[in-house]
């Protein structure tokens, strides 16, 4: 009777995973704010020059930056080629190696927002990729993207049936998700904040603990292009701060 008791104490709405095979999440921040290296409002009517789209298409509507995927797959025909659909991505350069970025996210009909860390000059992942947080109205994903899915030597064995018990090696724990429940409401702002420090990235939203991962590729020492992205539309972000993170 105890027992059953406890369970029907325990609150339904639980925010991060409770999952046995996911790390839990550390309750308290991995560091503190240092020096704030970059902020946009984007209280404005054009991007401007500290942006640069990467797959389009961003805009900026009603002081915030709103997400739509274009680029969706479409099959070779009439001779012209496939292409491969990808989410609407845009960046800055702001280099970093541990950092706290702080960032409003609200759904109105995206599948995903995502928040990346690039390296161009890395040629040991593809298109430089290092780490991620993706936030689907469901789960928060943690990806460490430099030694896990972009690695090159990773991305080698996928057709090489002789490596897939290698290469499954070489995935594992390099992305994790945590269930969101309640899921985020469609039109409602959250704010989302990704620490990364050292190798560890942790991520809160609304200040309660949300994803969290340690693994060697989030430890680059250049990360040098910070990335917004959205999945299918319509996506927005606002109030994005991005600080150095120092020890607590």
């Amino acid at each position: 009777m105890k027992f059953l008791l406890s369970l029907l104490l325990v609150p339904s709405l639980v925010f991060a995973a409770d999952a046995p095979k996911l790390p839990a999440i550390p309750t308290e921040p991995l560091a503190a704010k240092g020096a704030l290296l970059f902020s946009d409002d984007f209280n404005r009517a054009q991007l401007g020059e500290a942006w640069g789209p990467v797959i389009p298409t961003f805009s900026i509507e009603d002081g915030a930056l709103k997400g739509v995927q274009t680029r969706f797959d479409v099959a070779a025909k009439d001779g012209k080629p496939a292409v491969k659909g990808h989410n609407a991505v845009i960046g800055t350069d702001v280099p970093t190696k541990d950092s706290i970025i702080e960032v409003k996210i609200k759904f109105a009909g995206a599948t995903s927002l995502s928040v990346e860390f690039d390296d161009r000059a890395f040629k040991g992942s593809h298109y430089g990729h290092i780490c991620l947080v993706q936030v689907k109205p469901n789960a928060v994903i943690m990806v460490d993207q430099r030694d896990g899915g972009m690695n090159e030597e990773i991305r080698a064995m996928a057709d090489n049936p002789d490596m897939k018990a290698e290469r499954a090696k070489r995935l594992a724990g390099r992305s994790l998700t945590y269930p969101l429940s309640p899921a985020l409401e469609q039109g409602k702002w959250y704010t989302l904040v990704l620490e990364t420090v050292g190798d560890q990235m942790r991520a809160t939203i609304d200040g309660k603990p949300a994803g969290y991962i340690q693994s060697s590729g989030i430890a680059h020492p250049t990360k040098s292009k910070i990335e917004l992205n959205c999945g299918a539309h319509d996506g927005w972000f606002d109030d994005l701060k991005i600080w150095n993170a120092r020890s607590q």
